[in-house]
């Protein structure tokens, strides 16, 4: 077998973009999902305490 025939599915995988957009897909949706569960840790206390005052403020003013 020649050098050029071996070669060849090598130089056509680097050629084809394919592989590459999979992979840039795949790091962009890893990046979205680290964003929204990171933001979701740090800032779901903060949101939770803010509806539990929002909560006792409402409750108060009808007196329950």
């Amino acid at each position: 077998m020649s050098l050029l025939k071996r070669t060849q599915p090598i130089i056509r995988f680097l050629v084809e973009e394919d592989g590459a957009t999979a992979v840039e897909y795949a790091v962009l949706i890893a990046l979205i999902l680290g964003t929204l569960i990171g933001s979701a840790l740090l800032l779901g206390p903060a949101v939770d305490g803010s509806f539990k005052e929002s909560s006792d403020a409402i409750s108060g003013a009808f007196g329950s």
